[in-house]
């Protein structure tokens, strides 16, 4: 039995095959390239209905070939073999082999794993990703760490007067004064609301008194310097990443190192020292304003008059309890800065870089600062302070 096409112009491509038995020999002639693709199309869906346990398809007569002739050869070829016919290709011109061998090694899948075999490597993959990605952003802020010790040994050691005391003082009136409105606001509710809580739930015991206590110890040891971290990791943290990161698409990090500036030095260094300075007074003030709050509060609410809520605060807290809450700050502001700026560095050439390095130093520095502040907690219960 033969098959072919039936026009005979010699720019057609064509397709014959006998059957001896089982044994199925083909022939390809004309031209196999993409303008007659359609045609060719059929040609090798016709080939593929013929029974037999063995395909040879002699492609010598063939003129012309390109892509898309030879990946139809290749499919015809590769349909026989699943079907677990035997199929190959026979007299190969020359100038053709290059082209079938590498449409021979495309789109060459091992097979399908099992599903559960799937999910179990899926979650290996995630997990070994994560952890490599925690991995990277350790060894960032430890990277931050030492060229920020760099710079400021290398500035008050060698150039003491080249300290860029403007754009400190510039970041600091930022850090501070323009945050001290908000910073009040949220401790002052802060204090209010746990002097609430201590009064609805104290009251049951008959011990009002002790919400002195409560509001006093909280605010000065722990959730005083913690809500002003957060907050200020939530506000001048992600500005300075926002800043560094579209310095860093304009390329102006690039410019200042031509010019051979350091940019630790020239723009981490002063948001650092300046976050540094600025967040123990940030605390310090948030502390007044949240006792403040548990005060009228205890006033309004609880019957407790002023002077009395003052004396018995006087009584309820240490000196200790407020040199803990204003030693946990300076260290949280490095904290902050080093991964605000860390990350700010580490933005690629995009917008969506940009918005994910933001997000993730906000996310970065407050989980830090939870960990850092549970960790000072242990050290000074250790030392009995």
């Amino acid at each position: 039995m033969a098959a072919s096409t039936s026009e005979t112009s010699s720019s057609d491509p064509l397709l014959s095959w006998t059957m001896n038995g089982d044994q199925l020999s083909a022939v390809a002639s004309g031209v196999w390239t993409c303008a007659n693709a359609d045609r060719l199309e059929r040609l090798t869906d016709s080939l593929d209905q013929q029974p037999a346990s063995a395909v040879t398809l002699d492609i010598s007569g063939v003129g012309e070939l390109d892509t898309v002739g030879g990946w139809l050869i290749e499919r015809a070829v590769r349909q026989a073999n699943s079907r677990k016919q035997t199929a190959r290709l026979a007299a190969v011109p020359d100038r053709y082999r290059d082209l079938l061998a590498a449409l021979d090694r495309t789109n060459r899948r091992a097979a399908a794993a099992s599903a559960a075999g799937d999910r179990l490597a899926a979650a290996l993959a995630a997990l070994g990703a994560k952890v490599s990605a925690v991995g990277d952003d350790f060894v960032a802020l430890v990277a931050m760490f030492g060229a920020l010790t760099f710079a400021q040994l290398d500035r008050f050691a060698k150039r003491p007067q080249a300290a860029r005391l403007r754009d400190t003082v510039h970041h600091f009136e930022r850090v501070s004064w323009q945050a001290i409105p908000i910073i009040l606001l949220i401790t002052f509710v802060v204090g209010a609301i746990i002097a609430q809580q201590g009064f609805f739930y104290f009251r049951k015991f008959g011990a009002e008194e002790y919400v002195v206590n409560l509001v006093g110890v909280l605010v000065l040891r722990e959730l005083g310097v913690l809500i002003v971290a957060i907050m200020v990791a939530g506000r001048s943290g992600s500005a300075f990443t926002a800043e560094l990161g579209s310095m860093k698409m304009r390329e102006e990090i690039d410019a200042l190192r031509t010019m051979g500036l350091d940019p630790i030095d020239v723009l981490a260094l002063p948001r650092v020292v300046a976050l540094v300075v600025a967040l123990p007074i940030l605390t310090f003030l948030g502390a007044l304003s949240a006792l403040f709050g548990g005060a009228l509060v205890a006033w309004l609410y609880g019957g407790m008059l002023p002077t009395t809520f003052m004396a018995r605060l006087q009584n309820a807290v240490s000196l200790a309890d407020f040199e803990v809450g204003l030693i946990k700050a300076p260290c949280m502001a490095l904290l902050i800065g080093a991964v605000a700026c860390a990350e700010g560095l580490r933005v690629a050439g995009s917008t969506v870089s940009l918005g994910v390095k933001t997000t993730d130093s906000v996310v970065k520095s407050i989980f830090l600062v939870i960990v850092l502040d549970g960790l000072f907690a242990i050290f000074f219960s250790a030392i009995r302070m």
